[in-house]
């Protein structure tokens, strides 16, 4: 197929050139300029949190296009960053004050877990408000997942609607009922983003890390599988740049967030990860029945990482609605070392608790050597 494709392009490319050959001599041949997209819009774009680790990802990309951002938090978390923006201080929790009466052109919502919170927050807003966009998860649809689901795959529920407990069991569900407050507040004015897995530098989680920074340390690192799970995720600074795409087009809808644009298997991001960090690593690649007897628990102690046969639809879910709306992925590569590069940033003590998310260093080692001994 690429050679037919390649043919198909340097036979259209050499029938071009003959058609001009073809034409009188000295008459110009003109390709007319594309045509530049137009300059957005400026708006000013209120944030419901904004200092965690997504929302710096929006706010620096909505002030890199020119926008205008107000904060509204309660001043708890980095609230040293950006300090020449406007900070309006509050709880969604029933301390709204400082919202009423102000006009902005959309809510970005990163902070919403509980319904009747982001009810109060969205029905507040709506007068004033032309867009909300609620930063959601693809931990709403119900696991274990099909191949190839999208946005109309089955949603998490909830016997209690009214429980606020946020918790492993919990979580999808409430999420799911928050994006339905949001739409009911403001009908047809939400863009509901789905992510996956949010990676890259200023990521508190240690999900990802784990891997560029072990491979960064070298020796024998223990990798799950044979390497050939898809796995899904996304750049905080790719999500943000999109977030912001969508608040200049005035997006709406329900898109799942999260790449790459093609497959990519956990043995290509593992080698990435390699690579970023200098190649120092050897990986040994362990299947999942002798990790399931070594009690070796997947994503948690194999970031990123489900097996397929406890979760098959992992790692294939559909993001071709988002793509159509502008969503673009960075290399992975470029990722892990851009990771690594601000873990160096980091003192010593914050470094470390990234650096040991993941399977402990001694039970790694325990579990390559019983594999070794296996024969």
């Amino acid at each position: 197929m690429i050679i037919d494709r390649r043919k198909f392009l340097f036979g259209s490319l050499a029938t071009a050139a003959a058609a001009a050959c073809g034409g009188k001599a000295g008459s110009p041949k003109t390709t007319p300029a594309p045509t530049p997209e137009p300059t957005p819009e400026k708006k000013s774009i209120l944030m419901l949190g904004g200092t965690g680790f997504l929302g710096p990802h929006v706010v620096n990309a909505a002030l890199a296009h020119g926008h205008t951002v107000t904060l509204f938090n309660r001043g708890k978390t980095h609230a040293d960053l950006f300090p020449d923006l406007e900070k309006l201080q509050g709880d969604r929790d029933g301390k709204l004050e400082a919202l009423a009466g102000r006009k902005w052109d959309a809510v970005v919502d990163t902070s919403g877990y509980v319904p009747r919170i982001v009810k109060m927050s969205a029905e507040l807003l709506a007068p004033n408000v032309k867009q909300y966009v609620f930063v959601s998860t693809i931990s709403v649809y119900q696991q274990p997942g099909k191949p190839h689901a999208d946005e109309n795959a089955p949603l998490m529920t909830i016997p209690d609607p009214t429980v606020e407990k946020v918790e492993g069991e919990t979580y999808g569900a409430l999420k799911a009922l928050c994006e339905q407050a949001a739409e009911k507040a403001m009908p047809g004015r939400v863009a509901t983003v789905r992510p996956g897995l949010i990676i890259g530098p200023g990521d508190p989680t240690g999900r990802f890390t784990h891997w560029p920074s072990r491979c960064a340390d070298g020796g024998e690192v223990l990798a799950p599988g044979d390497g050939s799970t898809p796995v899904q995720y996304i750049d905080g600074r790719d999500l943000g740049e999109w977030i912001v795409k969508l608040i200049e087009k005035g997006t709406t809808g329900t898109m799942n967030a999260l790449g790459p644009e093609k497959p990519i298997t956990m043995k290509e991001v593992l080698e990435a990860c390699n690579a970023a960090g200098g190649n120092k690593a050897q990986l040994t690649w362990v299947p999942w029945s002798f990790l399931e007897k070594q009690e070796v628990a997947p994503w948690a102690e194999m970031p990123m990482w489900l097996p397929l046969e406890e979760d098959p639809g992992f790692g294939s879910m559909s993001n071709e609605h988002a793509q159509q709306a502008g969503l673009r992925f960075r290399p992975i590569a470029e990722t892990a070392k851009d990771t690594l590069a601000w873990l160096a940033t980091l003192p010593e003590d914050q470094r470390a608790k990234l650096r040991s998310s993941g399977i402990s260093r001694d039970k790694e080692a325990k579990v390559l050597a019983a594999f070794r001994a296996s024969g």
